[in-house]
């Protein structure tokens, strides 16, 4: 059995403010099994508790994705294929954090324009999380857009984006949808239910 974490990283979690602890397990091995355009597979031993484990994950760039709204409160929802579980997907605009040093919010405007040929005036504080850390270290930093207005000209979409359908959904039925089972992308879901938050609060 894995020994308890020290005595006052114990005190931190059961007594600080409810707050994941960022500490980093000692990596005595490590390797790349896979590269790929998306990310690559890691194997790495660590100190963990008592003993070492290994751990084989997918070392991600990270992304970004969009909660877009009208003036009426509806959301922007996209529908397109995703083949590793064979579905067309309802999600919200979203892509990858590959480019080089960018910005996450321009990341994110720039997905907008990309996805749905969108330009936004207003952009709330993100909302970061992740999507899978039992095996990923990908995270997805989520925006609100607001004030939209067309983009001054269209994206040319290739691959999966070519067949994106897109359409504008209230929160409600949105939620509606989320409760019932009928839409599963976690990004989506994450977004709805932080949405249903805020305007509650």
């Amino acid at each position: 059995m894995d020994a308890l974490p020290e005595p006052e990283v114990q005190h931190e979690l059961l007594h600080g403010p409810l707050a994941d602890l960022r500490a980093p397990a000692e990596v005595v091995d490590a390797a790349t099994l896979f590269t790929g355009p998306v990310f690559a597979v890691r194997r790495e031993t660590a100190v963990v508790g008592s003993g070492e484990v290994v751990r084989d994950f997918t070392a991600h760039h990270g992304a970004v994705a969009v909660l877009a709204l009208d003036e009426h409160d509806r959301i922007l929802l996209i529908n397109q294929y995703r083949h590793p579980v064979r579905s067309r997907l309802w999600e919200i605009p979203a892509g990858l954090l590959d480019v080089p040093s960018e910005d996450p919010l321009a990341a994110a405007q720039r997905e907008l324009a990309e996805e749905a040929d969108l330009v936004a005036a207003e952009w709330s504080s993100p909302l970061r999380f992740f999507t899978s850390p039992g095996q990923s270290d990908e995270h997805v930093t989520l925006f609100e857009a607001r004030g939209l207005g067309p983009a001054p000209a269209a994206h040319d979409r290739e691959g999966e984006e070519a067949g994106i359908v897109t359409r504008w959904v209230a929160l409600e039925e949105a939620l509606e949808a989320a409760l019932a089972g009928r839409i599963g992308n976690a990004i989506l879901l994450v977004a709805l239910f932080a949405a249903a938050v805020r305007r509650r609060a």
